[in-house]
């Protein structure tokens, strides 16, 4: 029996070391964070989630249901913390109290800092300190850890909102391009494409450094960081594909670094992609959906060099670079079903973005405004 109580010593130095070595990965050390118990808690939450919301059938409650799953999800990865150092401290306590119980008692004594059961010795009082720092420290870092979550949600969410007026809510990527003539000139495209590849950079640091991000929903249940990027990158690579000459380079960059940063976070999450894709390897967006797009552009007189079927395979050799990732991730995230972004585990019917009319008092029903004439307004 003795014998089994110093492998449970031995076992206690282990689990410790390896649920600190979870704690540094996740609230301290920098870089990629997405440990086994991370996964672990993620993949629990989101088994137990989509049966609890598949039940509500309006989609602003289930988005409110769901807003809880990153709060829960630190809560849990708190628990599964302080709990396994509770394990391991009473597993080193073992040999000195003689009995599982009493050790497991005084671990959680010291761990929780209540002081109301300790063995006198040497060794015993090292391991009563060791584990009342222990979970001061946990807490704490977990404190600390909070600001950093909510300052990354705060910048995320400050473009995200302003992209409602700028391409809808939910955002589509045509949307954004024939909104051009009326709330974002072309002229400005530069400096709008210029701030969300800055985005782009910010959030494949932060949320792939705090994969817990993801999971944080934008406060509108219409909006969604990972929705918006798509819009901002479809807009990208459609405007490219009917326009190639006119397209600003800070759309390909901004382009570039949304693939750079949704590829981060599927290394960060596991979702496996083709890192060099060929641009003929066909996307899931039908050629009907893609008309749509083309029509929404040709309603604004969106200028054009190319047909919609020489625009076809010169949108899907760009598309093929994120489609797969965007979608996989919104269906685990459940985003709101906007056009081209995929079926969702809800089963959701695609929401279609409210269209912009130029309404004015000579024309109330609604009117295209040329280049020129908005140029000299």
């Amino acid at each position: 029996m003795e014998a089994i109580r110093f492998v449970g010593l031995g076992v206690g130095i282990i689990l410790a070391l390896a649920i600190s070595a979870s704690v540094l990965q996740t609230l301290v050390t920098p870089g990629v964070r997405s440990g086994h118990l991370f996964n672990a808690v993620d993949r629990a939450l989101n088994a137990v989630f989509p049966p609890v919301t598949g039940r509500v059938h309006k989609m602003e409650l289930r988005s409110r249901i769901l807003a809880f799953q990153a709060p829960i999800e630190l809560l849990v990865m708190l628990l599964a913390w302080l709990s396994g150092y509770l394990l391991a401290y009473g597993l080193m306590l073992w040999p000195a109290t003689g009995n599982l119980g009493v050790a497991l008692r005084e671990s959680g004594s010291s761990l929780f800092t209540l002081g109301f059961s300790s063995t006198h010795g040497g060794g015993p009082t090292a391991v009563d300190f060791v584990a009342g720092a222990t979970g001061l420290i946990v807490v704490a870092l977990l404190i600390a850890y909070l600001p950093t979550l909510y300052g990354a949600f705060n910048r995320r969410e400050t473009e995200v909102t302003l992209l409602g007026v700028r391409a809808g809510l939910p955002a589509w990527g045509p949307e954004l391009l024939a909104r051009s003539r009326y709330t974002i000139t072309t002229e400005e495209l530069p400096s709008f494409y210029r701030r969300w590849e800055r985005w782009a950079a910010d959030v494949a640091e932060s949320h792939s450094s705090y994969p817990i991000l993801i999971r944080f929903r934008s406060p509108h249940p219409m909006a969604s960081w990972l929705i918006s990027l798509l819009a901002v990158m479809d807009s990208a690579a459609l405007y490219s594909a009917v326009a190639p000459d006119d397209l600003p380079i800070e759309g390909r960059l901004c382009l570039a670094m949304g693939f750079r940063c949704l590829r981060q976070l599927a290394s960060t999450v596991g979702i496996p992609y083709d890192e060099d894709p060929r641009p003929d390897a066909g996307t899931v967006i039908t050629r009907a959906e893609f008309d749509e797009g083309i029509a929404r552009l040709q309603s604004v007189g969106f200028p054009m060099v190319r047909t919609a079927n020489e625009a076809w395979p010169h949108f899907q050799g760009w598309r093929v670079n994120y489609e797969s990732i965007v979608y996989r991730l919104a269906w685990s995230i459940d985003a709101v079903p906007a056009l081209w972004s995929g079926p969702r585990r809800s089963g959701d019917r695609t929401i279609s973005t409210k269209r912009v009319v130029n309404r004015t008092p000579d024309h109330p029903e609604g009117v295209a405004v040329s280049f020129r004439e908005r140029g000299a307004s």
